[in-house]
């Protein structure tokens, strides 16, 4: 039976899976073209699996030989000289099945004493592609896996070089060469050096593969694929959801995210299902099992806060979007944002501003962050959690607001770093989040909307239970401008379908006063 796979390659014939068909056809065009390129995605994004498929539909055609290779499991020594990594490489085209079915691998292992240096590698890849006599095609994955990604770069300078040539008509070279990795071939020298001064300015972006076309190929999976995939699962295991619905709340959840989406399903098959005779799926069962997955540790998260923990610029930008600090045009040229989209942190909008790339992301990041401050700052570590609670289970909003002001309130009269204007306005939105947390913890999520313009609002969407509450941050502006955010939420819960509002305001005056009341039926507090 069939199974969903998180893990390695995924096959059709073994795995629950999106149909790639679509996309496979594109890139095997950019094959057929004899082009060169580079399929740079995040971790866990379904590059390996996507080579497997392209070498797949490949190998029946007598026209191209696929030879697919990996640096993942390669020795350090493997780096250390020239001499070294020349022999590895001609030792992966050995070892590689179909070199190996079609009988070539004693043609290149001839040619492994005579390889000492980049000049003698590209005679033998000459002399070897020539007594092939088809279009090789090379699939190179985890490029940046290799411990000196400097000789690797002299490795695709020398691939460069034999493919300009060959345009000329002075060289044999392989027909296509695809890369994947998480790093393109111009960020490969930041990570190589990734403190360095000239690589947070840009500086080593010299690229020794300018001769790569642009990959464009959309590998995040749509409401409709994931669909497919659900409708396939149904069939065959006779387990009843709507599938329509189901698939637009992953993709609600994951933004399409190839491991998120793959995550969420194999928990709901292999951790939720057997616990309970109901195999059937439910919306309510995707919350459940998002909150599942929030609260484990795998390597895509872990690879989250070793990101964040390595590079402190990148560290800061994130924590300036998530928390809603400060609005970004999506520009790739900036060395920041392209480094947190090539990590997969970030995605842009419709109007070409920056967010976090999807919402499971944006809650594991937040919590990254919260964790890095004191959680009990001003909870002096009590439980918290039930006063805010009602006699049906529900959860008192305006009691929640009313203890927070009160918290701050103390530690107002006794700590002067909170009558700062950076306090008020960048800490005391993530202390209300860090203040939050515990309360909803467990029960819920809460999303945050940064909006655009002078007000530097940040709205929050507190899902608890079948319960949702939404709420303002934005700093007081005079009476005027209340108006306005008071008129501006209106309209963001009637798109939220919400017929309450909360509004928390924070005050910069120097004479500090501590309100609270009602307005045209939002509840506003303000500190």
């Amino acid at each position: 039976m069939k199974y969903f796979n998180t893990t390695g390659i995924c096959l059709p014939e073994k795995n629950f899976m999106v149909d790639t068909t679509k996309k496979i056809d594109q890139i095997l065009k950019m094959v057929y073209r004899g082009q060169y390129f580079i399929i740079n995605r995040p971790r866990q994004y379904g590059k390996t699996t996507t080579l497997a498929l392209l070498k797949r539909r490949l190998i029946p055609t007598s026209e191209y030989l696929p030879i697919f290779i990996s640096f993942e499991a390669s020795d350090c020594d493997v780096f250390k000289t020239v001499e070294n990594f020349c022999k590895h490489f001609l030792r992966l085209l050995i070892n590689d099945q179909t070199i190996k079915n079609n009988g070539f691998d004693k043609l290149i292992s001839e040619q492994l004493d005579t390889v000492t240096s980049f000049l003698s590698l590209s005679d033998a890849i000459t002399s070897i592609l020539n007594t092939i006599n088809k279009r090789i095609v090379l699939l190179v994955d985890e490029v940046d896996k290799s411990s000196n990604n400097e000789i690797f770069l002299h490795f695709i300078g020398m691939l460069r070089n034999k493919f300009l040539s060959a345009q000329k008509g002075g060289d044999t070279t392989f027909h296509s060469v695809i890369l994947a990795g998480v790093h393109d071939i111009k960020n490969l020298k930041l990570k190589i050096r990734p403190d360095s001064e000239s690589a947070n300015k840009g500086g080593q972006y010299n690229s020794p593969w300018n001769i790569a076309v642009p990959f464009k190929t959309i590998m995040s999976f749509s409401p409709d694929e994931i669909k497919g995939m659900l409708d396939e699962y149904v069939s065959e295991t006779g387990n009843q959801m709507d599938t329509l619905a189901i698939s637009e709340r992953i993709f609600f959840w994951t933004n399409g995210y190839p491991f998120l989406v793959s995550k969420l399903c194999l928990m709901m098959d292999e951790e939720v299902l057997p616990e309970r005779d109901n195999q059937n799926w439910s919306i309510q069962d995707i919350e459940n099992v998002v909150g599942l997955l929030l609260r484990e540790t795998n390597t895509l998260f872990d690879d989250i806060s070793k990101n964040l923990e390595m590079y402190k610029d990148l560290h800061n930008f994130i924590k300036s979007v998530v928390l809603g600090f400060n609005e970004f045009n999506f520009e790739l040229d900036n060395p920041i944002i392209s480094r947190a989209h090539m990590f997969g942190f970030i995605t842009n909008t419709d109007n070409q501003k920056i967010k976090i790339h999807n919402r499971i992301f944006e809650e594991k990041i937040t919590n990254y962050f919260l964790s890095k401050h004191q959680i009990d700052s001003l909870t002096n570590g009590k439980n918290i959690t039930q006063p805010y609670i009602s006699l049906e289970g529900g959860l008192d909003f305006r009691t929640v607001l009313d203890k927070f002001q009160e918290a701050v309130k103390e530690k107002y009269s006794k700590n002067d770093v909170l009558k700062s204007d950076e306090f008020l306005e960048n800490d005391l939105r993530l202390l209300f989040m860090i203040y939050l947390k515990p309360i909803i913890n467990g029960h819920g999520f809460c999303f945050k909307e940064v909006q655009t313009g002078e007000e530097k609002r940040l709205d929050l969407v507190v899902v608890y239970k079948n319960e949702k509450f939404v709420i303002e941050l934005k700093l007081w502006r005079g009476t005027i401008a209340h108006k306005k955010g008071l008129e501006q939420l209106k309209e963001y819960m009637y798109k939220e379908n919400v017929e309450k509002g909360y509004m928390l305001i924070m005050n910069k005056n120097k004479t500090k006063t501590f309100k609270k009341w009602d307005d045209k039926g939002i509840y506003c507090v303000m500190i």
